[in-house]
């Protein structure tokens, strides 16, 4: 599993570059307070519930998540959704199994499905592989402190449309002020009111666009807060520990410097 995580990770890092580099730059990607920035941030649970009917009521027709399992949808620091809720949701997606050779509803133990179109990316592993190629020059601390990166781009793409269009070799183009290039082939997949959330939050394009981000940034770091918590406690005891080894040199030494030799 780590071994395909990695090589989708590198392939759409390649892919991404790439595609940067033909288009002679990058588009603008533009600054969003997502709750999950900074080494103290946290996913929001209601965010990503909103995210996931974005994504499955919109994005899933074409976008797949082939290697984020059902079950952790339940999972703490994720949607938290119950285990029934999850079960419900995993049976309205069908998977072909080889040993029935048929169809069967899945189940929580299974993946999200592949990408419907052979030519759509699985979003995955998006918002970590964009990371890289967003937000101020240069990643790394600019990114740690700005927050901008992948979950940024995905929100500037969705509401970087224009409205204008053109064709080239057969292919309509949507001119995207984030969009490498400043045009894409896809065309745009959120307008707004695409959904109705349960939550009466607002379903307006930014809105929606920055649910969903947060759900993929999710999908492709699910133990991010676990990561943050655990190097938080890792510091602080190597803070502590090189606190305890300063007193105790300082003991140790203490006689031994404040005795005077004679020449």
């Amino acid at each position: 599993m780590l071994k395909k995580l990695s090589i989708a990770a590198a392939a759409a890092l390649s892919l991404s570059a790439g595609a940067a580099m033909a288009a002679g730059g990058a588009g603008h990607v533009h600054d969003v307070d997502f709750s999950f920035e900074g080494p103290f941030g946290a996913f929001d649970q209601m965010q990503l519930q909103r995210g996931l009917q974005v994504y499955t009521e919109v994005c899933a027709a074409c976008h797949g998540m082939r290697y984020v399992p059902l079950r952790t949808l339940a999972d703490e620091g994720g949607p938290q959704m119950p285990e029934d809720q999850v079960r419900a949701y995993a049976a309205q997606l069908e998977i072909f199994d080889a040993e029935l050779d048929d169809f069967r509803p899945r189940t929580p133990a299974d993946h999200f499905p592949e990408s419907g179109d052979p030519n759509a990316p699985d979003l995955s592993l998006m918002a970590k592989a964009r990371a890289g190629f967003s937000g101020p020059y240069g990643t790394g601390m600019n990114q740690l402190f700005k927050g901008m990166g992948g979950p940024e781009y995905i929100v500037s793409l969705l509401t970087g449309y224009t409205g204008k269009e053109k064709e080239e070799a057969g292919t309509t183009f949507y001119e995207n002020t984030a969009f490498p290039g400043g045009w894409i082939a896809m065309a745009p997949p959120l307008y707004g009111e695409d959904v109705e959330y349960a939550d009466g939050h607002s379903n307006s394009l930014h809105h929606e666009a920055e649910d969903v981000a947060a759900f993929l940034m999710w999908a492709a770091e699910p133990k991010m807060m676990a990561r943050q918590q655990a190097g938080f406690v890792g510091v602080l005891m190597l803070t502590l520990l090189a606190s305890l080894l300063y007193l105790t040199n300082k003991k140790l030494w203490a006689p031994i410097k404040g005795k005077k030799f004679e020449g």
